[in-house]
């Protein structure tokens, strides 16, 4: 079975958008807006209707990024 790439290009970091946060594609949205939406329940379908700006590829970036960025973190 072939890997599928690393997606974490279309998440961006810029200190005038969103206090420097990780935001999707340069967008007002940040990983962190859509895992809140992810756990309040909403679906990834729900959130594309809300927010059409977004692409469903954008939520893989997602997942890659947060998976990526707990490895390095320490919980206890």
């Amino acid at each position: 079975m072939r890997s599928k790439p690393v997606v974490v290009s279309k998440i961006t970091f810029e200190p005038g958008n969103r206090g420097g946060k990780p935001c999707i594609r340069r967008l007002h949205i940040t990983v962190w807006d859509v895992l809140g939406w992810l756990g309040s329940g909403m679906t990834e379908g729900e959130i594309l209707d809300e927010h059409p700006e977004l692409e469903h590829a954008d939520f893989r970036a997602v997942y890659q990024f947060v998976a990526k960025a707990g490895r390095k973190t320490n919980f206890w």
